[in-house]
């Protein structure tokens, strides 16, 4: 469908020179979620693996349990007039009995590549949700992970981003095992996305819940990341920027070890050190 990568032409100035330039961007473009005949979402994303990043929302917005909901995903026909809405809308089609909570499904998500909890009333109703769809109290020292892993994290990202290596524009999440050997990478130009995509394909394999891997992030640790892999039952998140105090304070209630400034042979933990040994 769309491209993730798109070529402009620019002026590129050196010192007091300027030549014209072919450069590349990655794309940002909306895509609408939708349930069935229900519109659910439209964030903006880049594309790419759309299908998991649909599957990846619901999860993690407790709509979805498991693959076994799924009877289907596939492009939405859309036919209102509008060009661009062709490859952006993914519709969701869930096997017979599933049941939902229609009361969730009653307000209207909007989100953005940066803001992944807008549509969210207030922090304590994203946090009371978490709880009543049984986000779990994480086993404490499994799986234990030694600082030489953490170390290789961001050089094992960069090495496995092929979008970024030529645009420098994408955040990029990815799973690794406790020895450090790369799973699943995924990248869009919202960090949040970037989740959703990697976890989304993990829980249309069937692999969720993901008790033995970490998942390494190129941004900052927000909370919404945080509320993601709790979700998803992952253990260990790390960053290679700060986390914010609502991110430190989620991970300790649930026991999720939280790693921050992960980079240059170095990092701070923030919650779950019985889990590096």
């Amino acid at each position: 469908m769309n491209r993730p990568i798109l070529t402009v032409p620019v002026q590129k100035v050196e010192g007091d020179s300027s030549a014209p330039f072919q450069d590349l961007l990655a794309v940002e473009e909306p895509l609408e979620i939708r349930l069935g005949g229900k519109s659910i979402s439209i964030t903006m994303r880049t594309p790419g693996h759309d299908f998991d990043l649909a599957a990846g929302f619901l999860f993690s917005e407790g709509i979805l349990h498991d693959a076994a909901d799924v009877r289907e995903i596939h492009w939405s026909h859309l036919d209102n007039g509008n060009p661009r809405q062709v490859g952006n809308s993914v519709t969701v089609e869930l096997n017979p009995g599933v049941d939902l909570d229609l009361d969730r499904l009653s307000r209207h998500f909007y989100t953005t590549s940066s803001c992944g909890v807008c549509g969210k009333a207030s922090i304590e109703a994203v946090q009371a949700q978490m709880e009543m769809q049984g986000c779990p109290l994480l086993p404490r020292n499994s799986p234990l992970v030694a600082p030489s892993v953490i170390h290789l994290l961001p050089d094992g990202l960069r090495r496995a981003q092929p979008v970024f290596e030529r645009t420098g524009g994408l955040h990029a999440a990815a799973l690794f095992s406790p020895q450090g050997e790369l799973q699943l990478l995924r990248e869009d130009v919202g960090r949040h996305n970037a989740v959703d995509k990697l976890i989304g394909a993990e829980m249309l394999a069937g692999h969720t819940p993901l008790r033995e891997r970490l998942m390494f992030v190129s941004s900052r640790a927000s909370f919404e990341l945080v509320q993601k892999a709790l979700m998803a039952g992952i253990p260990i998140l790390a960053a290679v920027g700060a986390p914010s105090s609502l991110a430190v304070e989620t991970a300790q209630r649930f026991n999720l070890t939280l790693l921050g400034f992960v980079r240059d042979s170095r990092f701070n933990i923030y919650s779950g050190a019985s889990r590096i040994q």
